[in-house]
């Protein structure tokens, strides 16, 4: 019965270690009130740590009246110690539902540790209380089992990975939080320096030229796990700091990262019971975006995007052939079983599309009982019409959707309706499904900024036999860049990194920086470029949207000790707040 988890402290064992094994042992439990009942002069407790509860019976024959007295007035959330002996509970008290329900703890003392106030909410699983409130209290929300669930979980995932990668020769290194700012995509949160006065460091956004410079350091391998900062707006998978599992490997190729990465992962969710085969597919970033309309795709069910460009151009529905004659594709989705939806419901969809930047919504639906119904069908000549029906394979019961604009419009649209439609209709999604989505594009077109930007980062390898097309025709440069996606989220992401100087250069070009600003914000990445660095590359895991889909939980917030609001903010602690006008001062950004 003795382990670690009983050494140096007031227990002699957990609450949730007991067995039937253990009957007729002395023990001390120590924990929380978690339920109780007075049953006609025995009082019941179930006493509750991390490791579970097991019932406690006090009963007056074998503790003192005064310890009886108290029993008779525990509440919910007091801080227990308790001696007892184990026992066998009748055979009719038997608790098939706990792990302890063989057992009881007969008491011969108890002590009150800590008295505890009535809890703002219950601290029970499956509660109803809102975010914020829980966020508020998290230290009792954290007590909850399944909330301490997901916190060990973490930890298990983490210490699988950890000890994954030490196997392979990884030396974990920690690098600053104290930075220069970069453009990577995000705001930098930004934090004065008291003795530079006007100056700045910026938080991490990612340890990305940290950990190349380790490789030309000739570190060779090196993970961390690393806190991270971006300012950005929020979601269900986003925070404002967040850790991610950073990875950097010299004298590599993409796929020796990837199988790498594999061999981790197969390890890794083996160790927390997640089944998956191995290895897993690899699709190419334009076969996502074609199929799935998105470069992260959930592809535990189908409704996968249907290219209908060549069948309706020139049709005689406007809409469709305006937009193919302007450059643009239609395609569209079957949502199976949507087809008796109302016009209503159906309308309603319009504005999901909307959101993503279409400018309407067309559809056709096929009703169970064989009607078909839509505004649009009308517009199709009979030939067009029927073939267009048989590349949806459409059935009585189908509802299609389009998407007529531009390629990354029209992909943004379905997607977004794939995922919509897929929840709407409950369409099963078992277990887990991971993949590789490679070969992004190294360059796209910021339409507000008016100027280029890196798909993944500017440190990139861009295809050898694409190098010539930087000045040129930037956006049908391919790249060595690879992600990893679990359930229709990016799970991790990396690539192999621009190793000569010259050529760095000419990317951060291309994407508007001068050679002045070069020098001024990546000076030290080119000199180290320039004295012999390695090939490499690497990768990072999102670590808390990892352990997240592991959990099966739809925030990261659930996965996290301490996390923030939608709006960036600490309902427990009050961060942010405001700070003094000597404090100002002190950092030079205000006068007195």
């Amino acid at each position: 019965m003795t382990d670690f988890l009983n050494e140096y402290c007031m227990h002699s064992v957990t609450c949730g270690q007991l067995r039937g094994c253990d009957v007729g042992q002395d023990v001390t439990l120590t924990g929380w009130a978690w339920h109780n009942r007075d049953h006609g002069g025995l009082i019941f407790v179930d006493l509750r740590d991390r490791t579970g509860y097991v019932q406690v019976v006090i009963d007056p024959d074998c503790v003192t009246p005064d310890e009886f007295a108290t029993a008779e007035h525990f509440s919910r959330e007091d801080v227990l110690k308790i001696r007892g002996t184990v026992r066998m509970r009748d055979a009719e008290a038997i608790n098939p539902n706990m792990e302890t329900g063989e057992i009881e703890v007969l008491a011969h003392s108890l002590q009150v540790l800590n008295k505890a106030k009535t809890p703002p909410f219950s601290i029970e699983d499956g509660i109803e209380t809102d975010e914020t409130t829980r966020m508020k209290w998290r230290y009792l929300d954290i007590r909850r089992p399944e909330m301490l669930a997901n916190l060990k979980l973490r930890h298990e995932v983490v210490t699988a990975l950890r000890k994954a990668l030490n196997e392979r020769g990884f030396l974990e290194i920690e690098t600053p939080i104290l930075a220069n700012s970069t453009p990577e995509g995000a705001r930098d949160f930004l934090v004065p320096s008291r003795p530079n006065p006007g100056k700045f460091y910026a938080l991490p956004q990612s340890p990305q030229q940290f950990k190349q410079m380790l490789m030309m350091g000739g570190v060779e391998r090196y993970y961390q796990v690393a806190r991270c900062f971006r300012d950005e707006d929020l979601r269900a998978d986003r925070q404002p700091e967040f850790t991610q599992i950073d990875i950097e490997m010299s004298f590599v190729e993409g796929d020796d990262v990837i199988d790498m990465m594999e061999d981790v992962m197969r390890e890794t969710l083996e160790a927390v019971g997640v089944q998956q085969s191995w290895p897993l597919p690899r699709m190419p970033y334009a076969e996502a975006m074609e199929r799935f309309g998105c470069d992260r795709p959930d592809i535990r069910f189908g409704m996968e995007l249907v290219n209908l460009t060549d069948i309706v151009r020139g049709c005689g529905f406007g809409v469709f052939s305006k937009a193919v004659d302007a450059g643009g594709v239609v395609k569209a989705i079957n949502a199976r079983g949507a087809g008796n939806w109302s016009r209503g419901e159906v309308e309603k969809l319009a504005e999901i599309a909307a959101e993503n930047g279409a400018q309407g919504m067309a559809w056709i639906a096929f009703t169970s009982e064989g009607d078909e119904k839509s505004p649009i069908i009308k517009f199709f000549e009979p030939e067009v019409y029927e073939e267009l029906k048989k590349a949806m394979d459409a059935q009585p019961g189908d509802l299609l959707l389009f998407a007529a604009a531009k390629p990354e419009v029209a992909n943004a649209v379905l997607s977004a309706l794939r995922l919509h439609m897929a929840q709407a209709l409950d369409v099963p999604r078992e277990g887990h499904a991971l993949l590789w989505v490679v070969n992004f594009p190294m360059f796209k077109y910021d339409e507000d900024e008016k100027k280029y930007a890196a798909e993944h980062h500017p440190f990139t390898m861009p295809h050898e036999e694409d190098i010539e097309k930087i000045e040129t025709d930037p956006l049908n440069i391919g790249s060595y860049s690879y992600d990893l996606v679990m359930d229709g989220f990016e799970a991790g992401g990396g690539t192999i990194r621009i190793h000569d100087a010259e050529l760095q250069r000419r990317v951060l070009r291309r994407l508007g920086l001068t050679d002045e600003d070069i020098d001024e914000k990546f000076g030290h990445l080119i000199n180290a470029l320039e004295l012999g660095a390695p090939p490499h590359g690497g990768i990072a895991l999102g670590l808390d949207r990892l352990v997240m889909l592991i959990a099966g939980k739809d925030s990261i917030r659930d996965v996290i000790a301490f996390p923030k609001t939608s709006s960036a903010a600490d309902p427990m602690t009050g961060a942010p707040s405001e700070v003094t006008p000597r404090q100002l001062k002190e950092v030079s950004l205000r006068k007195l």
